[in-house]
């Protein structure tokens, strides 16, 4: 998703995400106009997105570093 608000994601630290987010979600009842909270709505969603996206990531790494491999050691096709 595209948002010319938004700038990359590369640039902001986990926390910097999280902490954004927050704010995006307090904005969003402090308002009570439906354009503006559905802009906010997006951008939040995209947000979100990214902090999910880098949770994932970050539970992928940890899981190979203590050596486990998922499913694929436990599937035998002979």
């Amino acid at each position: 998703m595209f948002n010319p608000l938004v700038d990359s994601f590369a640039d902001l630290s986990d926390a910097e995400v999280e902490n954004k987010s927050i704010e995006l979600q307090r904005k969003y009842f402090m308002t009570h106009n439906p354009q503006v909270q559905e802009q906010i709505a997006a951008i939040l969603d995209m947000y979100q997105q990214e902090n999910s996206s880098r949770r994932a990531k970050q539970y992928q790494k940890q899981q190979e570093q203590n050596g486990e491999k998922g499913l694929d050691s436990l599937i035998n096709i002979s």
